[in-house]
């Protein structure tokens, strides 16, 4: 059994060949430009193997309702030439194979759920946010995506300000003061004028960060009451995540039960955002089995 992967991102799309084992056989990192540039090249790759099925992982917004007319394309994208691009129906045209399609977040999850399951410490239930160039977020209950209607926006939840961050307008074009508009990497160069990587973490901006954080947790755990929370992404680190467990803990001020901190929030357990590939790997699997 082969299995394909596509992480699209807005930057590169992440290709990958896989056994059910979620084993990567062979893998590719292709620019994103154009469209029919990009899928052209991930076409010619995928064309070299026998694939028995492909999963997808996008950017978006994506349409991930199979009941709507415009169901497998990247819809609202703020990307230059991505708009209603029906990426699902220009790869199965191609290709021929099953495909399973969903957002980059909710790959990452399934892969950490996966992962989870293989290990010392299997959990039924996760939640995956990504706080990069954007945020978002994927939850897992009961080994089943989050999701019907649309996919989830965890991104776009709006927070509580932080006392010392009235001022700062936030970025999101949408909603300013979101989770996104407020904590997203690129934040650190309109609250700073530099980038988020040379930001000390001892600057008192992370304590600013780690408070919006804290709460996008507090509203995940009261709502889905996840097993663990899994934060990826450029922004993310552990002694990042150490700011938002303390600032966690003190939220909830003891209000509901809650596991080992240190073990329910966590970084990826693989690294160079390997989640989504694995997961692919997991839901192409799955797909073949629902197709016999």
């Amino acid at each position: 059994m082969l299995i394909g992967s596509i992480e699209a991102g807005g930057t590169k799309f992440v290709c990958a060949v896989g056994d059910e084992e979620y084993r990567i056989k062979d893998e590719i990192v292709l620019p994103t430009t154009m469209p029919e540039e990009t899928l052209t090249k991930v076409i010619d790759y995928f064309k070299g193997y026998k694939l028995d099925s492909l999963s997808i992982a996008s950017f978006g917004p994506i349409e991930i309702r199979k009941t709507a007319a415009n169901y497998g394309c990247i819809t609202t994208t703020p990307k230059a030439g991505w708009q209603n691009v029906n990426i699902v129906s220009i790869l199965q045209t191609a290709l021929d194979i099953p495909i399973f399609f969903t957002t980059d977040v909710n790959g990452a999850a399934y892969g950490e759920y996966i992962a989870s399951k293989l290990s010392e410490t299997p959990v039924s239930s996760l939640v995956y946010y990504t706080i990069g160039t954007g945020v978002g977020g994927g939850a897992i209950l009961d080994g089943k995506i989050v999701g019907s209607l649309g996919h989830s926006e965890m991104g776009h939840v709006f927070v509580k300000r932080h006392p010392d961050d009235i001022e700062f307008q936030g970025i999101c074009p949408y909603h300013n003061d979101c989770l996104e508009g407020l904590v997203s990497g690129p934040t650190f160069e309109a609250r700073l004028s530099q980038k988020g990587a040379s930001v000390s973490l001892e600057n008192h901006v992370w304590d600013i960060m780690s408070y919006y954080v804290a709460q996008a947790a507090m509203q995940t755990t009261l709502i889905l009451r996840p097993e663990k929370i899994v934060f990826g992404g450029g922004v993310t680190s552990e002694p990042f995540l150490k700011k938002v467990r303390k600032d966690l803990n003190a939220m909830l001020n003891g209000y509901v039960e809650m596991p080992n901190l240190d073990k329910y929030i966590t970084m990826p357990m693989f690294a160079n955002n390997k989640s989504a590939t694995i997961g692919n790997f997991a839901l192409g699997k799955k797909l073949i089995k629902s197709n016999k």
